[in-house]
């Protein structure tokens, strides 16, 4: 078979893929749009034979033409493109409406147009509309599962493509009516493509409508689903609203790349509930450990779940749009489930982690390194056996597959934080590549961790812990830094287990200290572990000398300056 016969095959019969789980049938009625480009195009394309991977097709007044596919761009002929080319192609194909944009009759390709500042077209963009079946079965689940679905993602990443195949199935069940603002979704014309299967579509006169037309749907044609493509105007996320609030599901699409993103777009971020400032109390900041000041929620989302679409095999999905806002807000860990196709389209899906775990303890109390120092540092009323109560059976690294030791603790601490910051313990903890769980009450903690100031008020929480023995922890200052010296001592992490590694430091030192004596500018001395290096710092002092600790743990480490 010739070139042009594959490509003219693709055109006008369905592919179908079945590979594993996941069978896709593609129809792009490619014949179609080729029959409004001109001639050269035409041939030039079918002499490529590439039709399944053809994106769109650029004309621009005095340029080449060009075919943009899945792995790059091609020139289509050597001749530029001229006014009476761009001509051709308008007089075959529908009218441009206020958004520029074009269609062939009972088709889903898209002709957008560019024009000068007299308003005369310069160039087109051919895009080939694709209706792919069985492309929504990696959220298939999800989409019957009547709760309104917000797909994010980059332009092009097949948005809509998911989101017309998503109506199709949905129609099956229920009434469906499409608000197709630029005939997109169903083509065209005025009957619709039969990739929407049996849902309903209403056009939309202008993209400025199309608020009015979302409204439209819900009082005059009792739909149980509705679909939306590109909401991207404030008034289109109110209509989206209240469509959600009367009982109706709403599937919609939004340009972004991840939930943070939707967030800072202060247009769409009413979509999953919006953003607004709220003052705590000084007892809830102290606890939180947190300014005053903080961002929180300002209602319900309009969304219940929330997938991002990374590229057209991989999704991430938030199956809880308002915990997972709560959660960025709040600077906790989110664990949203991963959906992929592999090589053989075996739909996967990575299980999500509890995030039940991850939010104990809410926005109260935040741990933070504790500060260590040689001498017991700074420890609380009752007494802390270093080795008894700070979980010691957790602190020896685990042994990887490969017999070394990896660092990490077999079992996580749980810390009650009292005016310390919660996202930093995190970091510390990350750092470290130690287990930490945050939890709300004391009751529930192994160890207290609070700042000076704090402990020396005696708050009611640092006295009962006091009262039941639980080690308190008490940090000199609020950085990440403190909390690692914290952490190294709880998990018991490069703690000299003989005098001799003391010794040795010592006479580093000392030996540091003549070089300095007698005219070398700086001296670095070998990491240490905090204990160590507090002791280093006595002698450079004791030396006249000054002295400061540089890096981050486990590889921390004390400089000698002369005066």
């Amino acid at each position: 078979m010739t070139q042009s016969n594959q490509l003219q095959t693709s055109s006008t019969h369905a592919q179908i893929k079945e590979q594993g789980k996941m069978t896709l049938r593609i129809t792009d009625d490619l014949d179609l749009l080729l029959d409004v480009l001109p001639e050269r195009i035409q041939e030039s394309l079918r002499e490529i034979g590439r039709p399944a991977e053809l994106i769109e097709v650029v004309m621009d007044l005095g340029r080449l033409p060009e075919a943009r596919f899945t792995d790059g761009e091609v020139y289509l002929s050597t001749d530029e493109i001229t006014d009476e080319d761009v001509r051709n192609v308008i007089d075959k194909i529908g009218t441009f409406g206020t958004d520029n944009r074009a269609g062939i009759e009972r088709t889903l390709h898209r002709i957008s147009a560019i024009r000068n500042r007299k308003g005369l077209v310069i160039g087109l963009t051919c895009r080939v509309g694709r209706a792919v079946y069985g492309v929504i079965e990696i959220i298939q689940d999800i989409v019957l599962s009547e709760k309104s679905i917000l797909l994010l993602g980059r332009p092009g990443v097949g948005k809509t493509t998911l989101l017309r195949e998503a109506a199709r199935v949905l129609s099956d069940k229920k009434r469906v009516v499409i608000v197709d603002t630029s005939n997109e979704i169903a083509g065209d014309g005025d009957i619709p493509h039969p990739a929407i299967g049996r849902a309903r579509r209403m056009q939309v006169a202008t993209p400025e409508l199309q608020h009015e037309v979302m409204i439209e749907a819900v009082e005059n044609h009792m739909p149980e689903a509705i679909v939306i493509d590109e909401i991207g105007r404030e008034l289109e996320t109110i209509a989206a609203r209240t469509i959600a609030e009367r009982g109706v599901q709403l599937i919609g699409t939004a340009h972004g790349n991840s939930l943070e993103n939707l967030l800072l777009n202060p247009t769409l971020s009413d979509l999953v509930g919006g953003i607004d400032s709220v003052t705590l109390s000084d007892e809830e900041a102290r606890r939180r450990g947190t300014q005053k000041t903080v961002l929180e929620r300002k209602a319900p989302p309009t969304f219940d779940v929330l997938i991002e679409i990374q590229d057209r095999k991989r999704m991430i999905v938030h199956h809880e749009v308002a915990d997972a806002v709560d959660s960025i807000l709040r600077g906790w860990t989110l664990s949203p489930e991963v959906r992929w196709i592999d090589q053989n389209q075996a739909v996967h899906i990575d299980t999500v982690t509890d995030q039940s775990e991850k939010r104990v303890g809410g926005g109260n109390g935040r741990r933070e390194n504790g500060h260590r120092t040689m001498d017991n540092e700074r420890r609380t009323g009752r007494k802390r056996n270093a080795e008894a109560t700070r979980t010691s059976d957790a602190q020896d690294g685990n042994m990887d597959q490969g017999g070394t030791n990896s660092g990490k603790s077999s079992k996580s601490v749980r810390v009650f934080p009292y005016g310390i910051g919660q996202n930093r313990l995190r970091s510390a903890a990350k750092n470290l590549d130690v287990n930490v769980e945050i939890v709300a009450e004391m009751n529930d903690a192994d160890i207290v961790m609070t700042l000076k100031n704090y402990y020396r008020q005696k708050p009611q929480p640092i006295v009962d812990a006091e009262r039941r023995s639980v080690p308190v922890y008490v940090l000199r200052s609020n950085t990440v830094t403190q909390m690692e010296q914290c952490l190294l001592d709880i998990f018991h992490l490069n703690v000299p287990n003989s005098e001799a590694v003391f010794d040795t430091a010592m006479r580093e030192t000392q030996d540091a200290i003549q070089k300095l004596l007698k005219g070398l500018d700086s001296a670095e001395l070998q990491p240490q572990p905090a204990a160590i290096r507090s002791q280093q710092h006595q002698l450079a002092r004791a030396a006249n000398l000054v002295s400061h600790s540089y890096g981050r743990e486990p590889h921390r480490r004390v400089r000698i300056f002369s005066q």
